[in-house]
């Protein structure tokens, strides 16, 4: 592994907080190269496609899993299934790490999908981090998508996040959400440049008292783009609320589309939606700290996303 590769590597493990000893598996260029289980975690290859079964026995408490890609060489487009099989009353983490070093002139993309089947009274928390870097002139493209079906009882909180470095990325989720389940998703993302980001989400309530929690913060830069669309389906007695937030800077342009549905009257679901430029107030107070503008702009951004 050449000494650009592990240092990807180290990037992607210190973001996400990497535990030693934690269920591990590396995919680099297209390729699985190291795999680690424990006792209560199982990683194997699947047979008919490329990626992997993450199956978590039940009553699992307080473990990790990483799954870390690298694209390090430029011209690759790798596409992988990963699914997770989490028993009844686990409690895990689930890290997925995903980082792109172009300097080429080809066009590198990774396509992840990432099926939870997540079982009655079991909660995960998945965290997914997606970074890009290189000198190339190649792009650096990620989509990733996600299905999520959650049983009775259940709690999962997705928190994804982009901040740097990819030029485009089509995000698409899906998720079924059993009785007296909850799901939370915080999606956090920022554009510069000729960047394009499009993200749709999309929730089925289909169980009696299930809850979805939808909250997106993004900040556009430049010329960039972004297209936001999260739709909430209340099949039975259910709540939802979405909020989306953005900052948009120099010539972006930030689309927000929130959807509602309700097919039952005891489903109770409420949206909000804002777009707007950084408050000229708080400007002015950082740089009463000694803050030039761009120092202020970057501080506030962080703060948003943080």
């Amino acid at each position: 592994m050449s000494t650009m590769e592990k240092e990807l590597i180290k990037t992607i493990a210190d973001i996400s907080g990497f535990m030693p000893g934690s269920a591990f598996s590396l995919r680099r260029n297209g390729e699985g190269v190291e795999r680690h289980s424990t006792q209560n975690i199982k990683i194997v290859a699947k047979s008919d496609k490329p990626g992997i079964d993450i199956h978590v026995a039940p009553h699992t408490i307080g473990e990790e899993v990483h799954i870390p890609v690298i694209l390090t060489d430029s011209g690759i487009h790798d596409l992988v299934y990963n699914d997770f099989y989490i028993g009844e009353g686990a409690d895990v983490v689930i890290i997925a790490g995903c980082g792109i070093h172009n300097d080429g002139c080809d066009t590198s993309q990774h396509d992840g999908v990432h099926v939870f089947h997540i079982g009655k009274n079991a909660k995960i928390r998945y965290v997914e981090k997606h970074y890009g870097e290189g000198n190339g002139s190649g792009e650096r493209i990620l989509n990733p998508k996600t299905i999520i079906h959650m049983e009775e009882g259940s709690f999962a909180q997705m928190d994804m996040s982009q901040i740097k470095g990819v030029d485009s990325t089509k995000r698409d989720t899906l998720a079924n959400v059993g009785a007296n389940a909850k799901l939370v998703i915080n999606e956090k993302l920022m554009t510069h440049g000729k960047q394009e980001a499009y993200s749709d989400v999309k929730v089925n309530l289909n169980g009696e008292d299930s809850v979805v929690q939808i909250v997106s913060r993004s900040v556009g830069k430049d010329t960039s783009i972004q297209v936001f669309h999260p739709i909430a389906v209340g099949n039975t007695r259910s709540r939802a609320h979405i909020q989306c937030d953005s900052i948009l800077m120099g010539q972006a342009k930030i689309s927000s589309i929130p959807e509602i549905a309700a097919n039952h009257v005891d489903a109770q679901i409420v949206h909000e939606a804002a777009i707007g430029k950084i408050n000229s107030d708080q400007l002015m107070k950082l740089q009463t700290f000694g803050l030039d503008v761009e120092e202020a702009e970057k501080v506030i951004v962080e703060g948003f996303l943080k």
